[in-house]
């Protein structure tokens, strides 16, 4: 098992609590919209915001949190992660935000202590980059839609 410190942001609602799995077998801790004043935030449809969880986190070396879009949220309101998944590096140590997106057609309201995002701890491998010729495969150059049918 590997651990995830977090610290607080100054002015974050403590009692939100940490990221949370909902069962034994989720792979991603729930996040929470956590703004300084208690309030909310209307996202337009086609919009996006950085929207405050109240943390920090440190990540050990070797690791990364991935952020991913709740598929509840995804399905019925159009919600998403335009950047998904989005990555957070071990060595990063700034407030943690979550870039939300509106995709769908009518506005959405993001309030305080809402389940926002899931954040799934990942190893992380750095590979050494280099020139030289490449070998061959069936595929070869092959682009989007070579394998098979498009």
């Amino acid at each position: 098992m590997v651990t995830i410190r977090f610290e607080w942001v100054d002015g974050a609602d403590e009692a939100l609590g940490l990221p949370h799995y909902a069962s034994a077998g989720a792979a991603g801790a729930d996040l929470r919209a956590n703004f300084e004043d208690r309030g909310q935030v209307e996202l337009a449809p086609g919009t996006r915001a950085l929207i405050p969880t109240g943390l920090r986190l440190a990540i050990p070396a070797g690791y990364e949190v991935q952020l991913r879009p709740r598929s509840g949220l995804a399905l019925k309101h159009g919600i998403t992660l335009p950047n998904s998944p989005g990555t957070i590096d071990s060595d990063y140590r700034g407030p943690l935000g979550v870039i939300l997106q509106n995709t769908g057609d009518a506005p959405f309201t993001v309030a305080h202590g809402d389940r926002i995002a899931q954040m799934v701890v990942a190893p992380v491998v750095q590979a050494a980059f280099e020139t030289g010729l490449l070998d061959d495969t069936d595929r070869g150059a092959g682009g989007f839609g070579s394998t098979g049918a498009a």
